[in-house]
């Protein structure tokens, strides 16, 4: 619920429901709160009064899975800051484990992927600059997914569209 104090929109975190995202056969998946839409950002808007422009998301990833598939962003900056549990991030050079206190960063192309260890939770804030027209590619599967309006994407493999997950699992 959002509570407007003047000109001030404020949510409490801990009052937001959690959404949640699982891939088919279950490798990803998580539970997560989008802050910036609760706080009235309008996904579909190329206004930046509507749209916001950054993003503040915060996730919780069950122990073992990973939030989403090993992937560089075209055009968006990503910073990270660890709240609980420990986690794996990938990137180009390996792996590094992170953990409660951590903050990285990923800048427009960095291929990068966050994961729970495989025993316990792991809980991060997420502060993402939301650039229109922004592209990812997913070097594991060789696709492409290019946003189109709002926040829908069409993901391509070759010639073909494909799904999100496709050849992820």
């Amino acid at each position: 619920m959002i509570v407007e104090v003047g000109e001030m929109k404020k949510v409490n975190v801990n009052e937001m429901p959690e959404q949640e995202r699982h891939s088919p056969k279950r490798k990803f998946g998580a539970a997560y709160k989008e802050i910036s839409i609760a706080l009235g950002r309008d996904k579909n808007s190329l206004d930046l009064d509507k749209r916001h422009p950054f993003d503040l998301m915060l996730a919780r990833v069950p122990a073992g899975k990973s939030y989403c598939p090993y992937h560089a962003e075209g055009a968006q900056w990503e910073l990270y800051l660890v709240v609980s549990g420990r986690g794996i991030v990938r990137d180009a050079s390996g792996t590094t484990e992170v953990s409660a206190g951590d903050s990285f960063l990923f800048k427009p192309g960095e291929a990068h992927q966050l994961s729970a260890s495989p025993d316990e939770e792991f809980v991060y804030y997420v502060i993402a600059d939301n650039p229109i027209g922004d592209s990812c590619y997913h070097p594991d599967s060789r696709k492409f997914a290019v946003r189109k309006e709002g926040d829908a994407m069409v993901l391509v493999q070759g010639p073909e569209t494909t799904d999100y997950f496709e050849g992820e699992e």
